[in-house]
């Protein structure tokens, strides 16, 4: 349990990506001082190592989702019991084909009568409403 009377988001996705990222603006850094186009590139490659390294993360339920957390789940070690299913509006998870809202159908018979073998077709159910 955490000592603080609120949830932060520290996460160990979120404090791994930012290490992985200050290394790698600080190698951007050293380019930029000596001139090195080849430093610089390779800063901004650990950059974008940070961003997959840490949406790894998410997505294995080490990060946390949009919003605040419920209290049992604020400390740093605790994993996301919702990261498989995704999060409701998390761009990351949405990226991984994962947090969609799932469209439920019903199935309405087209044409009159009711006598049964008729062709039917799927109806979102928003349809209804």
């Amino acid at each position: 349990m955490s000592a603080h009377l609120y949830d932060e988001g520290h996460t160990i996705a979120g404090w791994t990506g930012f290490g992985i990222a200050a290394v790698g603006t600080g190698i951007v850094g050293l380019g930029v001082c000596t001139g090195s186009i080849a430093v610089v590139g390779g800063g901004l490659v650990v950059v974008v190592l940070s961003v997959l390294a840490t949406w790894g993360l998410h997505l294995s339920g080490w990060g946390k989702p949009p919003g605040v957390r419920p209290r049992e789940q604020w400390g740093m070690r605790v994993r996301d019991p919702l990261a498989r299913e995704g999060h409701t509006g998390c761009v990351g998870c949405r990226l991984a084909g994962r947090g969609r809202a799932r469209r439920a159908t019903a199935v309405v018979p087209v044409g009159s009568g009711g006598a049964g073998g008729e062709l039917a077709e799927s109806v979102p159910l928003s349809s209804f409403e």
